[in-house]
C-alpha cells in the first residue's frame, strides 16, 4: 500500500564539497578584512579555476543580492547558514558578469548548477575573484573543520565538515 509509506526522513548534511575547482585556502588569506577577520563568519576559500559555481551541499536558497547577483545564500538542513560571496568589492559591478540560475525559496541539491561569472571580465575591471563561502552563523558550529591548501575538484573535493 503506497498509501501509507513513510516519509524517510533526511539525513543532516555532514559535509561541503568544492563549489568550484581551484586551489583551497583558508579564509584568513582572503585579501579583504571583512572576509579575512572572520567578521561575517567562519569560511574557507578557492582561487577558482573555472567560472562555474554550483551548490556545494543540498539547501534551500535563501537569498540571492539582487541586482549585483555576486552573492547567494543557503539554509541547510542541519540549521548551518552559508553565504557564497564571487569576488572581493565586485558588488560595484551591478550585476556585470554574473547570471544567476535560482531564486529564493528554491531547492536545490548538491552539484546543481547556481550562477556563473565572467573570470575575464571581472579581472579586467581590476577585481579579485577569490570565491568564498561562509558560514555566517559559524559561531553555532564550533567544531566544523575547515578544509584547505589543496587543489579541488568540483562536486567531488571535501572542503568542509560538521
Amino acid at each position: 500500500m503506497a498509501f501509507f509509506k513513510r516519509k524517510t526522513k533526511e539525513e543532516p548534511v555532514k559535509s561541503l564539497k568544492a563549489f568550484v575547482p581551484g586551489k583551497v585556502i583558508s579564509i584568513t588569506e582572503v585579501n579583504d578584512p571583512v572576509f579575512s577577520s572572520k567578521a561575517l563568519g567562519d569560511g574557507i576559500a578557492i582561487q577558482p579555476a573555472a567560472q562555474v559555481i554550483t551548490a556545494p551541499c543540498d539547501g534551500v536558497i535563501s537569498m540571492i543580492a539582487e541586482e549585483s547577483n555576486h552573492a547567494i545564500g543557503m539554509t541547510l538542513n542541519n540549521g548551518v547558514e552559508l553565504l557564497l560571496h564571487i569576488g572581493l568589492d565586485t558588488v560595484s559591478l551591478n550585476g556585470e558578469g554574473f547570471c544567476v540560475f535560482v531564486k529564493a525559496n528554491d531547492k536545490v541539491k548538491q552539484g546543481d548548477k547556481l550562477m556563473e561569472f565572467d573570470k575575464a571580465l571581472i579581472e579586467s575591471k581590476g577585481f579579485e575573484t577569490t570565491c568564498i563561502l561562509v558560514v555566517t552563523n559559524s559561531d553555532d558550529y564550533p567544531d566544523t573543520e575547515y578544509l584547505s591548501g589543496m587543489e579541488a575538484v568540483q562536486n567531488e573535493t571535501e572542503i568542509c565538515k560538521f
